[in-house]
């Protein structure tokens, strides 16, 4: 039995079609290494290979790290930057649920080009390798709905020491992420003060408290240390437009920075319209949201 409290998601990502026919030249590949940004997760093969997106790392510096985090827990995570370069600007980029596979490395390398220090946690480690799920239900019930908020607000700030411990400028501090991780984004960014802001693609925004997830992005929206750009879509069955109403809702009553976030909601777009790999994508909604990210954080000091 799901958390009713990530129940909203998980109808999000059944949602989706999978059916490899409904695309053709669909790429069956597997998931054969389990090194951080090496392959896909195996819960959501197959990968759409005609629109994948690879980035490469040249002038880069890219690849697994291990952050210490509370306790002295190793955190595995990938990390871009520009080869040689320290006093980089920071975005944390947040997975989905499926851990930090190839398409997440890909989104951080994409952030490096454009010249930060981007990294990649894994979110999910303590309670199990989300990549070699290949059930998206019991992905959600044996490992996502065990991961408690707070273990990921505090990864997430030994991320950010380990970040202006090797040539990033904690001064400059955005945060992304998608679906499960866009809803952390909004938590994230009401915790920490670092943050001068966040982008949050479609992350649930509101939902039932439990033990493990006692705030929702509703909740915290007055409080923020940092606006957000929400880039949500239209046709997402798992996140319905009276929740982003509410949003904006709290939002309005809060503090300068929650009045300062915006909205963007993309006509006719699904749950994961910028997963390139998976048949959700859809290129101009996608595109259009990475522009706007870029200049989201340009806009509020983080380059």
């Amino acid at each position: 039995m799901l958390n009713t409290d990530l129940d909203s998601e998980f109808k999000s990502l059944l949602s989706v079609p999978t059916d490899p026919s409904s695309h053709a030249g669909a790429n069956r590949r597997t998931v054969i290494k389990t090194a951080l940004g090496v392959g896909y997760a195996a819960s959501v093969l197959p990968i759409m290979a005609q629109t994948a997106i690879t980035t490469s790392a040249n002038g880069l510096t890219a690849g697994e790290i291990t952050i210490t985090a509370q306790g002295g827990f190793k955190l595995p995570a990938y990390r871009a930057q520009p080869a040689g370069k320290t006093g980089l600007p920071v975005v944390l980029v947040l997975s989905e649920i499926f851990g930090v596979h190839e398409h997440i490395a890909d989104v951080a390398r994409r952030f490096a080009h454009a010249g930060y220090l981007a990294i990649a946690p894994e979110l999910f480690i303590r309670q199990g390798d989300a990549k070699g799920y290949t059930e998206i239900g019991k992905l959600m019930s044996e490992v996502i709905s065990k991961v408690p908020d707070a273990q990921v607000m505090s990864d997430l700030d030994a991320t950010l020491a380990w970040a202006g411990a090797n040539g990033g400028d904690l001064k400059r501090v955005g945060v992304t992420g998608f679906c499960w991780g866009g809803r952390q984004v909004w938590l994230y960014t009401a915790h920490n003060p670092a943050v001068k802001a966040g982008v949050a693609w479609y992350g649930r925004l509101v939902g039932a408290a439990s033990d493990l997830t006692p705030k929702q992005p509703v909740d915290v929206a007055g409080q923020l240390n940092g606006p957000v750009l929400g880039l949500y879509g239209e046709a997402d069955t798992g996140i319905p437009q009276d929740s982003i109403a509410q949003m904006k809702q709290a939002l309005a009553a809060g503090n300068t920075n929650a009045k300062a976030s915006q909205f963007v909601v993309y006509k006719d777009a699904p749950h994961a319209f910028h997963a390139d790999y998976r048949p959700s994508f859809r290129k101009e909604a996608a595109e259009d949201g990475w522009k706007r990210a870029l200049a989201w954080f340009k806009l509020n000091g983080v380059v």
